[in-house]
């Protein structure tokens, strides 16, 4: 008996790649970020991710007691934004539990609860000066706070550093809790017109993005790549086991090949698709409770 062979035929010659390459020879890469249809279900939305942010920092240990805070710029009301309550934990936190001030720190929406005022002010400044940025992060997490006592950026060590390239800015000083009107300003004004992401001298990390996913995938990309700095770093210090076996020279990826790959791996489309698998991951460990 003659066996039979089946041919699989492609559907289409759709490449199932995510890639295009375009008429000048450049590759680029393809994503999409799936907006909701009207300004309600984008709110719906937005919130959700911004509830499945903090779960998802909870999980990495970004949590720090009363300490951090996630914004969101209202898309209805795009003068007022969202931000979490003062005193819940990350891992508690629901979609109904955020509270929606105004500019002056009013509350006209969402739960009935105080926010942390250090973190309106920090928020409140950078909504208002910069009208694309419509999320923002900043948390107290290990590398971050650690690597921010040297007040000053992070080197292109490799492909998930140059995330930052041309993206990072550097606030060098510290004057205790912010609980002055002037000092969100000043961080507002050294995060500058175009950067989302900022390290703050003495204090940790805050990225910011035209999605809370965006905002916070450059959040954990940017913990990591403070985390990368310090191991390097002590690698290769002086008296350490790695200048002892001859371990010097750190290779730095050079401006050219920096710019490039900061456009296949920094732009708000793909930082969407680094958050998304992480958003999808924590609905099915918490069955989504944080959804109500």
């Amino acid at each position: 008996m003659s066996s039979v062979v089946t041919t699989i035929k492609p559907t289409s010659n759709t490449s199932a790649l995510n890639t295009e390459t375009g008429s000048n020879g450049e590759v680029k890469r393809l994503h999409h970020i799936p907006r909701p249809v009207n300004k309600e279900a984008e709110r719906k939305w937005l919130l959700e991710q911004m509830a499945g942010a903090f779960r998802i920092f909870a999980k990495l240990g970004f949590s720090d007691g009363s300490s951090g805070h996630i914004s969101l710029r209202d898309p209805i009301e795009p003068r007022t934004f969202w931000i979490n309550p003062y005193g819940v934990h990350f891992a508690l936190l629901k979609v109904s539990d955020m509270v929606r001030v105004d500019e002056e720190g009013n509350r006209v929406a969402g739960a009935d609860k105080p926010v942390n005022a250090a973190g309106f002010i920090i928020h409140s400044a950078i909504h208002q000066r910069r009208p694309d940025i419509h999320a923002a992060c900043h948390m107290h997490s290990p590398y971050g706070r650690a690597w921010s006592t040297f007040g000053r950026g992070i080197d292109m060590f490799n492909q998930d550093s140059c995330m930052f390239y041309d993206d990072l800015s550097v606030y060098p000083a510290f004057g205790g809790v912010v609980f002055a009107k002037e000092e969100g300003q000043r961080l507002a004004e050294y995060l500058g017109p175009k950067n989302k992401n900022l390290i703050m001298q003495n204090h940790g990390l805050l990225t910011a993005g035209g999605t809370v996913a965006e905002a916070a995938a450059f959040f954990i990309a940017l913990e990591r790549a403070c985390q990368t700095q310090l191991l390097v770093e002590a690698s290769t210090a002086p008296g350490s086991i790695g200048a002892s076996e001859g371990i010097l020279k750190k290779t730095l990826v050079d401006d050219e090949t920096a710019t490039y790959t900061k456009k296949g791996t920094g732009t708000p489309e793909v930082m969407y698709m680094q958050f998304e698998p992480e958003y999808q991951l924590i609905l099915k460990e918490t069955g989504g409770d944080f959804l109500n």
